[in-house]
């Protein structure tokens, strides 16, 4: 199926490209969220004659992407969880408690502009990416310790669960040379 790109789509084209897509991606992805018009002539020409205001309104909400996306660059976001000794989430980071956390700083950023690669499921410090426009992505810093005292420690490059486990070993040595 051929569209009309209305806005730029990563690994697919820029606005105003006629691109052939599956036609699932289509109805299911690109025509529902306003992303693509189907190409025909009918079509094409409305998308021309609007093409000026398109490409001006996607200007503007780039230019308050690319501001938001100067507030949060290199920001780090402190998420305490429950946690095994080894260092392994009871549960899993989501993009939405991602989303929360910057609410909560006061940044509004949309569940689905955070783009995790994997799940975290683990203690430490995890880049995630934010995709604030299609043009405009920024990366933050995500910081998932068992308390604030932890995410302290490692946001200062300590290792809190290394620490545990050489405690841990040296009472174990101590007891077994009181036996």
């Amino acid at each position: 199926m051929d569209v009309i790109l209305l806005e730029r789509v990563e690994k697919l084209g820029r606005m105003g490209d006629v691109v052939k897509v599956k036609p699932g991606y289509a109805r299911n992805f690109l025509l529902p969220r306003g992303k693509a018009l189907r190409a025909t002539p009918e079509n094409l020409a409305r998308f021309e004659a609007d093409r000026a205001r398109l490409e001006a309104e996607n200007a503007r909400r780039r230019e308050a992407a690319e501001a938001e996306a100067r507030a949060l660059d290199g920001l780090a976001v402190v998420l305490v969880r429950q946690a095994a000794n080894t260092g392994a989430l009871y549960g899993s980071v989501s993009a939405r408690d991602v989303a929360e956390a910057l609410h909560e700083r006061g940044h509004r950023v949309a569940r689905s502009a955070v783009v995790l690669d994997r799940p975290i499921k683990t203690l430490g410090l995890h880049p995630v990416r934010l995709v604030l426009h299609p043009e405009v992505s920024v990366s933050i810093t995500v910081n998932v310790a068992r308390s604030v005292e932890e995410a302290d420690l490692q946001a200062q490059g300590v290792d809190p669960t290394a620490l545990e486990r050489q405690e841990g070993e040296g009472e174990a040595e101590g007891t077994a040379s009181l036996a």
